[in-house]
């Protein structure tokens, strides 16, 4: 497999491995009680994202099944940390994998995080060759939900009051895209611009 060039560049973001100079920026976010559902790491006080962030520290490639590439969503300009984007590789032989998300509330609702995921998107598919990708949404989550249709990708299932989370039971829905889907709907849809990563024409993920 060809080595993985960082950072990506899209139109307003610059998408690169979290440093330890990350701390405040992950923090402002990190902690929010809104966030807790959909992070790695929980987190209640600084120290404890300090922790969060060591572990997204190591998350810089894609070598064997289960391990995680986080990047942070930087601005271009100003170079503030607004969000993070993951990719995880959960199954080898059917080259499937999961996508997370993450952003600061007072930067959502800005086409954000569509740009950093259209990146991600293409580093899964043409880069390491992931079959299927999929990612899930808190069910009350409308921002998201219309987020993964705007990014071709379909509802799979839903799940009802499956977990308890702080008290309420949670709706989480599963919605998945293939790569030959991806590369359609893309060309179709108006999403950002493709920032594509080359990759060699033989193998998934290695």
């Amino acid at each position: 497999m060809s080595s993985l060039s960082l950072p990506i560049a899209t139109d307003r973001l610059n998408l690169r491995t979290f440093e330890r100079s990350d701390v405040e920026g992950l923090s402002a976010y990190h902690v929010l009680p809104s966030m807790q559902r959909y992070v790695f790491s929980r987190t209640r006080d600084k120290a404890e994202v300090a922790g969060a962030l060591n572990i997204m520290r190591g998350h810089v490639s894609l070598q064997r099944p289960g391990d995680t590439l986080t990047l942070a969503m930087c601005r271009k300009g100003d170079h503030a940390l607004i969000g993070h984007v993951s990719l995880h590789w959960s199954d080898a032989t059917a080259g499937q994998g999961e996508v997370r998300f993450c952003i600061n509330p007072s930067f959502a609702g800005q086409g954000y995080t569509r740009e950093a995921l259209g990146a991600l998107f293409d580093l899964a598919f043409d880069h390491f060759r992931i079959h299927r990708l999929f990612a899930r949404c808190d069910g009350r989550n409308h921002h998201s939900i219309k987020l993964m249709q705007q990014l071709g990708m379909r509802l799979e299932a839903h799940y009802r009051e499956h977990a308890l989370f702080q008290g309420e039971w949670d709706e989480e829905l599963h919605f998945a895209i293939l790569d030959r889907e991806w590369q359609r709907s893309s060309k179709v849809k108006d999403l950002p611009p493709r920032h594509r990563v080359d990759a060699p024409a033989q193998h998934r993920v290695a």
